[in-house]
């Protein structure tokens, strides 16, 4: 691939995550409320974000397999059009009081999150090996954007429509997604990156790649970190309408808190260079416990605002290293399956972590939500510690 190529599927991918992720923002910031409002089991009002995440999960594999056979560039375009039928359809589920629509509208766009989970994989395999955690990183970066767009969004479109909080805001996302499926029009990535090679004969057998170290570490910390993040970003919104703060600050939360997600990317991939993966990946975790100790020692709104941005910054560390990690242990003609293998592991868990959040802040208090994440960071911090005195490479 020429550099100018290069450049513009950097920058095409970047702007596009930057899409995906405004539409993921915005949902993050008004899926629970409307899950509470429209679920009669308040308990329930993650429900629908757990369906969109279960979602994302059950199609990375086949995400991966229609990939190689008619290539990432189709495979993404296809994905956007589903992604605007579920926000039409989440808009209408919210104007018709109808739980099980939403969920619907949901899944929907879940599938086209399990799609756009591979902007990250596309760029990685489009560079060498020293550049991969950066190409992540710049992708990654385009999220900077869905910080100011998608709360922004939502507190603006949250009344357009009458009696119906926040069908307006599923309505404006519609744009997002078609404004995607211009730029992939103008991607134009190598046939390597496209699709799998023809011949497999020299792909070693998934049990053989999964049994690898490094592969193991990338999907724990990979896994734990995003189910972390997930569970007390999504429990937040809903713990902040319990302690009677207004939706304004709530989307200033998390509009700080995506900002953390992906305000680093403009730097993680030199800092891994600079320090190692492993140094990266321990202060994200630790940036993680941090987080957790700030919600336990207040309710404020200053309290929430920066127990999210390090939740965010957390997040940032563990899931670039993670994926750099994981982008070391398998071959050119093994990638598919492997990212799809990885992709559906680390979700599996994420889905689970957000359904715990509404059902545990419902039960019992958002203290508790916090004291469950400490065990699951302390697992990626031994992990990584097993894996650094194990293989030196890590450094």
């Amino acid at each position: 691939m020429n550099h100018n190529h290069f450049k513009l599927n950097i920058s095409i991918l970047a702007m596009c995550q930057a899409l995906f992720m405004s539409g993921t923002s915005l949902m993050v910031a008004t899926t629970a409320l409307i899950g509470y409002a429209l679920a009669d089991d308040k308990s329930m009002a993650s429900l629908p974000f757990t369906f969109q995440l279960m979602a994302t999960m059950f199609t990375s594999i086949p995400a991966a397999m229609l990939m190689a056979k008619i290539g990432r560039k189709n495979t993404f375009l296809i994905s956007t059009l589903v992604a605007a039928t579920g926000a039409a359809t989440c808009a209408y589920a919210v104007i018709q009081h109808s739980f099980s629509f939403f969920i619907f509208g949901s899944i929907l766009i879940g599938i086209f999150s399990g799609v756009a989970n591979y902007y990250r994989f596309t760029a990685a395999d489009s560079v060498e090996k020293e550049d991969k955690s950066r190409a992540i990183s710049y992708v990654l970066a385009g999220g900077v954007l869905a910080a100011i767009i998608g709360p922004n969004l939502a507190n603006y479109t949250r009344d357009v429509i009458v009696n119906a909080a926040f069908a307006g805001s599923y309505l404006a996302i519609i744009a997002l997604y078609i404004l995607s499926f211009i730029l992939l029009n103008f991607l134009n990535l190598p046939d390597k990156v496209q699709k799998a090679k023809s011949s497999s004969s020299s792909s070693r057998p998934l049990s053989e790649i999964i049994k690898q170290p490094r592969f193991i570490i990338a999907v724990t910390s990979g896994m734990l970190g995003y189910a972390t993040m997930t569970l007390l970003m999504t429990a937040t919104p809903l713990a902040m309408q319990h302690h009677h703060h207004s939706y304004a600050d709530t989307a200033f939360v998390i509009q700080w808190h995506v900002l953390g997600m992906f305000a680093p990317s403009f730097f993680t991939g030199h800092l891994i260079k600079r320090f190692g993966l492993f140094t990266i990946m321990l202060t994200g975790a630790v940036l993680g416990l941090a987080c957790v100790v700030i919600n336990l020692n207040g309710i404020s709104t200053t309290h929430f605002w920066l127990a999210l941005v390090l939740l965010g910054i957390s997040w940032n560390f563990l899931f670039i290293g993670a994926t750099t990690l994981l982008t070391e242990t398998y071959s050119e003609s093994e990638k598919f399956k492997t990212q799809a293998v990885n992709d559906f592991l680390v979700f599996s868990v994420v889905s689970m972590a957000s359904l715990s959040a509404g059902i545990l802040h419902h039960k019992l208090g958002w203290q508790f939500v916090n004291y469950i994440a400490i065990p699951t960071i302390l697992v990626i911090i031994m992990s990584l510690a097993w894996l650094y005195f194990s293989d030196k490479r890590l450094k």
